[in-house]
């Protein structure tokens, strides 16, 4: 998995030495959210999966090309994807994909948020995006790059998933405009603003905030990134952060793996009052499937084991050791898992407050170690379809859910970065 220690798996590893944080701002009420005690599981009929295969499906963020480097495949000799890859324990394949209906992917270049205290953020992220071209590269009858909207229809008319690169933290630009140009030329459509751990110039949303939002350069890599013409991307930063990024930008913004603050309390969601600022954004929150963000007591378990967390480091300081005892203390302590029920919760609070245009999907695959029931790998993504139907929802609303919002904000994005160049 993508990890640094057993349990922070994905993007769910936190610094450590960051501090605790209860999730959105003081003026943020805790939940109220109580999920009915049993539901039954969804049943997939005729009329969902044809509405699916209609959908053009977009998903946010997945982490696949972080498993290449964790696994020791970077040369794609161990891991072919044209096989399962269930015995790996990946949530991500091509058979798996093509079941799905997967039509777009933005496959995450992230590299660990401490590799900027190392100097080695800017070459890792060139590597992994090395890694998804020449992943794309490798399955041409499956994958094939993708830079614009208008690609990503192409290229799904062929049949084929449109691929797109996302970065995960600005850590990656290493406080650099010239970077992040660099890598927009690359072919990155996204960067997430912030990983694990508060930047020279943004706080994340589980490190000591030190800037109450964006430094006057962060304000600046917002606006250069909409004269690019790259998505701005608020998952993982502060919800102080969210707020000045949504001020500074002006075109629409992203949160491509975030989930409802108001469901389950954990600083790595969105809390109401952002909600209602991406509406006036007209940007997009794509809902994570991590079971430690979308299920409210795996959200107060999660914020509680990063204590434990810290307690354990103390205690072992040997880095084996360590590893040792916080996967002893995960298995002792499971995240209650949630269900497809449970992430269609976080979508319909979503809706309620920002409105239909304003969510879409953005799993978290092979960057989390705890999923959903009937969500448990890329496959499983016709049963969302199959409960919005089941909690009355139309089929062009479906459709927006599943990408067709994310679409339209990718368009808007790219026409202001037309207009800012004339």
């Amino acid at each position: 998995m993508k990890r640094m220690i057993p349990w922070f798996s994905g993007l769910c590893f936190f610094s450590v030495a960051g501090l605790l944080l209860e999730a959105g701002s003081a003026e943020e009420k805790k939940s109220t959210y109580l999920p009915p005690k049993s539901r039954a599981p969804v049943k997939l009929t005729d009329e969902a999966l044809r509405i699916h295969r209609e959908a053009l499906l977009i998903d946010g963020h997945n982490d696949l090309p972080w498993q290449f480097r964790e696994k020791s495949d970077l040369s794609f000799r161990k891991i072919d994807l044209r096989q399962s890859q269930k015995k790996l324990g990946l949530h991500t394949d091509i058979p798996r994909l093509l079941e799905g209906g997967v039509g777009a992917q933005f496959w995450s270049a992230y590299v660990p948020a401490d590799t900027a205290k190392k100097g080695t953020s800017v070459r890792l992220t060139l590597e992994q995006i090395d890694v998804v071209k020449r992943m794309v590269a490798a399955y041409p009858d499956t994958f094939e790059m993708a830079y614009t909207a208008d690609d990503i229809l192409r290229i799904r008319k062929k049949g084929k998933i449109a691929s797109l690169i996302g970065v995960e933290g600005g850590h990656s630009i290493d406080n650099s405009l010239g970077v992040l140009r660099m890598l927009y030329a690359l072919g990155v459509r996204y960067m997430t603003l912030t990983h694990s751990e508060t930047l020279d110039w943004a706080d994340s949303a589980t490190d000591v905030p030190r800037h109450h939002g964006l430094t006057e350069f962060g304000e600046q890599v917002v606006s250069e990134m909409n004269r690019l013409g790259m998505l701005v991307d608020i998952s993982h930063v502060s919800a102080e952060t969210m707020r000045h990024a949504l001020r500074v930008s002006r075109a629409p913004a992203i949160a491509s793996h975030s989930s409802a603050y108001a469901i389950a309390d954990h600083p790595r969601n969105v809390p109401d009052d952002v909600l209602r600022l991406m509406k006036k954004n007209d940007g997009v929150v794509m809902v994570n499937f991590y079971s430690g963000f979308i299920v409210p007591e795996g959200a107060r378990m999660t914020r509680d084991m990063f204590q434990r967390a810290r307690e354990l480091q103390k205690k072992y300081p040997d880095e084996r050791e360590f590893r040792a005892a916080l996967e002893q203390y995960r298995k002792e302590h499971p995240i209650p898992t949630g269900s497809v029920h449970t992430v269609v919760d976080h979508i319909e609070h979503i809706v309620k407050v920002a409105g239909i245009d304003r969510v879409g999907i953005g799993s978290d695959f092979d960057g989390i170690n705890s999923v959903p029931k009937q969500l448990e790998d890329v496959s499983c993504y016709p049963y969302i379809t199959q409960e919005l139907l089941n909690r009355g929802y139309k089929k062009d609303d479906i459709l927006k859910i599943l990408g067709g919002n994310l679409l339209r904000v990718l368009r808007r994005v790219e026409e202001v970065a037309k207009e800012s160049r004339k």
